[in-house]
């Protein structure tokens, strides 16, 4: 097992004490580290010409999306800020260029046909309350068997993005999955744990769903965070407003769901019958 340094023991230190979530923390300290590879040196070596050649790097060589770009630029510039106390003025200028993506929405059918091609119990219905609740996937991983409020038919959701506690809508088809899912296997503690006791593995269950959605012949570029864009445009459809959704979600920003509002059938469907009217007039 790969002994961390100094520096990493000092910027999780740091981490910690600013109250980061522990999968920042690891997302953070995996981004540094890549700088550190790419120079084969360690980062406070380096020096502002040094860190824009690697910025470079990540946008022309790597392609990296957007919301990854940032994410280095957040880890990188919390290692030299806060944990090393160096200014690197470049840090607080650079930024990826924009690019307006929607995001693959599955329909319900499609949703079903994915998870029913899930043979892990577990998984299934790890899954499934992803989608049913609308959750991130460390926020399931995350779930405590207490959590669930079969009483007030809802689910805690404990430390989501941003530290935020919140309580999302527990429907009673998702309770039934639940209960036959713990009457199988009898989960203590955490709701969804490896056989180790930990946290079930997020990267996992990832690979799951996408050995699911080969094997159930739909073809979109779904990925396991789909089911939670998916569950937000269905809920859309059937006419729950945005303020809920936003709450549900955990958004901070309202602008980040009404992202939804353009992906909706029901939408489209209304555009689709206006601009056949219209041209029935040509």
């Amino acid at each position: 097992m790969e002994q961390p340094t100094e520096l990493r023991r000092q910027m999780i230190e740091s981490m910690q004490l600013h109250g980061l979530a522990p999968s920042t923390q690891d997302t953070y300290v995996k981004c540094v580290r890549n700088l550190a590879q790419y120079y084969r040196r360690s980062p406070d070596e380096l020096g502002e010409p040094e860190i824009r050649r690697f910025f470079l790097h990540l946008l022309h060589e790597r392609k990296l999306a957007e919301g990854s770009f940032r994410t280095y630029r957040f880890a990188v510039r919390f290692l030299f800020e806060i944990t090393l106390g160096r200014e690197i003025p470049l840090l607080r200028n650079i930024h990826p260029p924009r690019r307006k993506k929607l995001p693959v929405i599955l329909a319900p059918e499609e949703v079903g046909d994915i998870i029913g091609c899930v043979r892990s119990l577990k998984a299934r219905a790890c899954l499934w309350t992803i989608y049913s609740c609308g959750l991130r996937r460390s926020e399931a991983v995350a779930l405590s068997v207490d959590d669930i409020d079969s009483k007030r038919m809802v689910i805690r959701v404990r430390k989501g993005k941003g530290g935020k506690d919140r309580y999302v809508p527990l429907a009673p088809r998702t309770l039934a999955a639940l209960r036959e899912y713990w009457v199988a296997c009898r989960p203590k503690g955490l709701l969804f744990a490896s056989p180790s006791g930990q946290p079930m593995d997020p990267r996992q269950l990832a690979r799951t769903f996408k050995a699911a959605l080969r094997q159930s012949g739909v073809r979109k570029e779904a990925t396991l965070h789909t089911l939670r864009h998916s569950y937000a445009t269905h809920l859309l459809e059937s006419n729950v407003d945005l303020r809920t959704i936003q709450e549900i979600l955990g958004h901070t920003s309202p602008r980040t769901t009404a992202l939804y509002t353009h992906v909706t059938d029901k939408n489209v469907a209304r555009m689709r019958e206006a601009l056949d009217a219209l041209l029935a007039k040509l």
